[in-house]
């Protein structure tokens, strides 16, 4: 697991299997973004089978065979549709090519688990929404700041009991390491990795609409610039955005490409979380000047103040769940009208975002 690099962060946990071995067949495709690795990682550990890889390019399944040497490259994405064996696809495409290939998997019967963002225009979301609801298959998304953070997995547990009371606000920042060297070129071009906020901004949003328990929200504000990297045009470094839930719910927003080389790892991710009995800070992945690892959170409340150390105390119990939700017809992990709900939100808030390049001054 890379910590200086967000594209190759993939999270390992403790085995928890919920299945025997075999009984649930997994393949991945499309290794474009690093995450595949982590969204694999958590299958695994939960009990799943991986059977086959396929990606055009023999490098990248190369790379990926030395870290799964059980796995079988195929010779095409066809002859892992064929395989009534596999009963869910796992893939990190180019974000423009991931909900296309979501179609494409789920009207061949299988369920569909896509790394974030899920989609780049709302066409493609409205797409997958009547092709799931026809097929009855799911489109699982791997928003992996909630999902695979134990801090911010034992967060949602504390929500859940009371802790913090009802959740008024959420601020959430996202930065990120820019490492522009060492990204592919579709990371630069707008059509196809989507903007900021449809991008990194997909993680905030579905965690706005998880710890505050909304169904919908508004975008009521947001913008997108570029800072820093003249060289790169459609690159947006900066984003933020404001949110009003259904509930009365607020969420203030940023992310950005703007990590410093000092920091010890790729983005000082943070979230807080206000209730009305209390409120929750979480540090995902560095304690800045305090404690290189990650997984710190903060409670306070009625009864005091407690910092939790969760680094390898909570596990990632999602991908289990969605395990289960496949074999189970449930769902348990996450329903598909969250999923589509934080997808949605993205993309509206990346469309109606002001552009804030250059500077202003009145």
């Amino acid at each position: 697991m890379s910590r200086g690099d967000g594209m190759n962060y993939a999270p390992q946990g403790k085995p928890r299997p919920v299945v025997e071995k075999g009984e649930f067949v997994f393949a991945a495709a499309c290794l474009d973004h690093g995450h595949i690795y982590g969204m694999c990682n958590g299958l695994l550990e939960a009990g799943g089978t991986l059977k086959w890889v396929y990606d055009p390019d023999p490098r990248k399944v190369g790379d990926f065979l030395r870290a799964y040497p059980d796995t079988r490259p195929a010779s095409s994405l066809e002859q892992i549709l064929e395989d009534p064996e596999v009963k869910l696809v796992a893939a990190a495409a180019i974000p423009n090519e991931r909900g296309p290939l979501g179609v494409r998997v789920m009207r061949n019967g299988k369920d569909y688990f896509t790394d974030k963002t899920p989609f780049t225009s709302l066409a493609q979301l409205d797409e997958a929404k009547a092709v799931c609801a026809r097929t009855g298959r799911k489109y699982m998304v791997y928003f992996s700041e909630r999902l695979h953070v134990e801090s911010a997995v034992f967060a949602g547990q504390l929500i859940r009991d009371g802790a913090i009371g009802r959740v008024v606000q959420v601020l959430g920042l996202g930065p990120h390491r820019l490492n522009a060297s060492s990204r592919p070129s579709w990371f630069f071009e707008k059509e196809r990795y989507g903007g900021i906020l449809c991008d990194i901004g997909s993680h905030q949003i579905e965690q706005f609409l998880y710890y505050a328990d909304c169904r919908d929200a508004k975008v009521l504000h947001s913008k997108a610039g570029n800072y820093r990297s003249p060289e790169y045009p459609e690159l947006e470094d900066y984003g933020d955005a404001t949110l009003l839930g259904d509930n009365g719910a607020t969420m203030y927003f940023r992310v950005d490409w703007l990590t410093p080389d000092g920091l010890s790892t790729w983005g000082d991710g943070r979230t807080v979380i206000l209730g009305t009995e209390g409120y929750v800070e979480l540090r995902k992945y560095v304690d800045i000047a305090r404690d290189k690892g990650g997984d710190h959170l903060y409670l306070v409340n009625g009864e005091g103040e407690r910092h939790l150390h969760l680094a390898g105390q909570v596990g990632f119990p999602f991908f289990g769940e969605l395990i289960l939700d496949v074999l189970n017809g449930t769902e348990t992990a996450m329903t598909q009208e969250h999923a589509f709900k934080a997808a949605e939100l993205c993309l509206l808030a990346q469309a109606q975002a002001i552009r804030i390049d250059g500077g202003w001054r009145g």
